[in-house]
């Protein structure tokens, strides 16, 4: 038997008078519409760069997102002058994003103090050089635990010693 404090409990929330629903399902329509048609062009347009295995970098596991891919290129690539203090790639793109899916096989490995990963791999070549200027081979794979990359960058995460 419920008490009134039960009831009280699960009484439907007062609708909005302002609410159209019509005009909200328009929206959300449209907003649905749009990400799905911005994620095939995502798509496409990876499928554009000189690069075996595209379908590595867009599994649910290891996904490379548009977004993700632009905030890489702005702030690592060498050819993009900003943020001068971090490690640039000095390699082309199809070969930074050829590495980026190749660390996959890598083992992911927690970060100190964050909830992300951190994949490791050495390419057995030059590919950069790091925040502190040495020319590397390695190449850091930051995601988050269902494996959406977040960036990746030459070099090794630099863990502050306090």
């Amino acid at each position: 038997m419920l008490t009134p404090l039960h009831q009280q409990a699960v009484a439907p929330p007062p609708l909005c008078p302002v609410f159209d629903e019509a005009k909200w399902l328009r929206v959300l329509f449209t907003i649905s519409d749009t990400e799905q048609w911005l994620q095939e062009q995502q798509v496409q347009h990876l499928y554009h760069l000189p690069l075996k295995h595209h379908k590595k970098l867009l599994r649910k596991s290891w996904y490379l997102g548009a977004s993700t891919l632009a905030h890489i290129v702005e702030r690592h690539y060498y050819k993009i002058s900003r943020h001068p203090a971090t490690g640039k790639f000095t390699i082309d793109i199809p070969y930074i994003i050829a590495h980026i899916r190749d660390a996959f096989q890598q083992q992911p490995e927690p970060i100190p103090q964050s909830s992300n990963l951190q994949r490791v791999w050495d390419t057995g070549e030059p590919i950069g050089y790091d925040d502190k200027g040495n020319t590397v081979s390695v190449l850091t794979v930051v995601s988050d635990a269902a494996g959406s990359i977040i960036t990746a960058f030459p070099g090794y995460i630099h863990q502050s010693l306090t």
